[in-house]
């Protein structure tokens, strides 16, 4: 950064066009970093463990403990229900697989939007962050927060209600500790995800190793004639993928922090990989002991289907579920909020977001802005709106763009055919994946078209927002001045500063 540049904001002076707003790290003159771990910029702090944890502690949220119930309902047998499951985990892990080729080719943060920006271009993808930062991410964060609010708090309430209110000062306090952690420390972040995810793979062993001692004392009953039905709907088949699709979701958490994972080339696939076949057997072990002890009939009658089970076989031990599943929301808000504000980190320094989103803390090394613009949102729609109809609105978008993605690869293959593919899978993985989403895409569009369709337009904001922000140059010297002073102002509040270029 030139030294114009440092002197024009001690003064107080409008840079010359072009010149971004900088402020100096400690306060005083720039002086060029002579060690690598004294630059300012986004370690590789995020180990083959780590990038396990991120992807596990992501994926098991809340849903496997609290309402198995989706798959069941719509395929109505034990037998289809737990195919489903497992039928699941292989489609995402075909997911994973070819973002672990996109990962190890494209060695960028950001996952679906730098996928979609090296494939078709800008507007695409600044659609996708701009849907993520305004509604997506605060809505699912504060979902999963309040889920962590109601079992936290289960334990002290026990049989009566818990007041709504305090549902929701929980959930703040809980959303202020994780983006608190997230700002200050990336090794720090990563340790308490690492913890979490043992707590929620604890937390399934307490599920499946008494379920598979009563299905061995032969508690079989259910099991008997798992594919008799009455009736079978060809209808619910695609609905329960679209389900299970969205138990399963979170594998490609880890694509979000690409430039922080060491050796990428072999963690990113290594991590999926593992992952990815420790979610699906737990998951489907995890039914199998649900099953064991419960009817299917019981268990789509239970609001709770682990709490449930535990007050069935572990007495006043069941009280320890809550606490689990709390822990369990709480490493996926921890997860969440860790990958995605590396999105708006990278949209930012692709210049599709605010400058400031893109800068680093001088001393921290984490993407303070990008972290901390999250909280204000999810605060917001924690205490307004009806934040589940918003999900609904907007879960197809999920899968739009996920499926773009994946189509990129296709298309990247033909179009840069040269480019560095250190794992590479076979195409026909792709196109199963890439036709399956569009295929869920267009089934909730005809399965419901009024919430998919204001879903929809809420989507298309981002086509106007774009030509706003993003292409129209001929701002008014007034909003550029306010601008620079505002990124100025929360550049010497948050002391943060543009990233040093990575070694080469």
């Amino acid at each position: 950064m030139s030294s114009s540049a440092i002197s024009a904001i001690s003064n107080g002076d409008h840079p010359s066009e072009g010149t971004k707003a900088f402020l100096p790290p400690e306060g005083g003159s720039h002086q060029p970093s002579t060690s690598s771990q004294d630059k300012v910029r986004l370690k590789k702090k995020v180990t083959l463990l780590r990038g396990i944890s991120i992807i596990i502690g992501t994926i098991i949220g809340a849903g496997i403990f609290i309402s198995p119930k989706g798959i069941l309902q719509h395929t109505g047998t034990v037998g289809m229900a737990l195919v489903m499951w497992t039928a699941c985990g292989i489609l995402s892990l075909f997911g994973a697989l070819c973002y672990a080729e996109l990962g190890t080719s494209i060695k960028k943060s950001g996952a679906h939007y730098t996928y979609i920006l090296e494939a078709f271009g800008p507007l695409p993808a600044f659609i996708r962050v701009w849907v993520e930062l305004i509604v997506i991410r605060p809505a699912a964060t504060a979902v999963i927060s309040l889920a962590f609010g109601q079992y936290i708090l289960e334990p002290f309430f026990m049989p009566c209600g818990i007041p709504e209110i305090a549902i929701k000062l929980v959930t703040t306090i809980g959303i202020t500790a994780v983006m608190y952690v997230n700002s200050m420390s990336v090794s720090w972040t990563a340790r308490l995800q690492i913890f979490l995810t043992f707590c929620k793979l604890a937390a399934i062993l307490i599920i499946i190793f008494p379920g598979m001692v009563c299905l061995f004392k032969g508690e079989t009953q259910h099991f008997n004639l798992p594919f008799q039905t009455k009736e079978f709907n060809l209808m619910g088949v695609p609905l329960a993928f679209y389900s299970g699709m969205y138990a399963y979701s979170g594998w490609f958490y880890m694509n979000f922090v690409t430039e922080e994972v060491e050796n990428p080339d072999k963690n990113i696939p290594l991590a999926i990989c593992i992952s990815m076949a420790v979610v699906t057997v737990g998951y489907v072990l995890t039914n199998v002991a649900y099953f064991a002890v419960m009817s299917p009939e019981e268990l789509l009658a239970s609001e709770a289907v682990a709490v449930t089970f535990a007050e069935r076989l572990m007495g006043k031990f069941s009280i320890t579920v809550p606490i689990f599943v709390a822990l369990s929301c709480f490493g996926s808000m921890n997860g969440g909020v860790f990958a995605v504000a590396r999105m708006f980190y990278v949209a930012s320094r692709e210049g599709h977001l605010p400058e400031i989103l893109s800068m680093i803390h001088v001393r921290k090394h984490t993407p303070l802005p990008a972290v901390i613009v999250l909280y204000p949102l999810t605060i917001f729609m924690l205490f307004v709106g009806d934040i589940y109809s918003l999900l609904n609105f907007l879960s197809f978008v999920r899968w739009l763009f996920i499926g773009l993605a994946v189509t990129g690869l296709i298309y990247l293959r033909y179009k840069r055919p040269d480019m560095p593919r250190p794992f590479k899978v076979p195409l026909f993985i792709p196109a199963f994946f890439a036709f399956t989403c569009l295929f869920i895409v267009a089934l909730s569009l005809y399965s419901d078209p009024i919430n998919t369709g204001i879903g929809f337009i809420i989507t298309l904001t981002g086509i106007p927002a774009y030509y706003l922000f993003v292409v129209w140059d001929k701002k008014p010297k007034c909003f550029k001045k306010l601008m620079y002073l505002m990124t100025r102002t929360a550049q010497i509040i948050l002391q943060v500063v543009p990233p040093e270029k990575q070694d080469d």
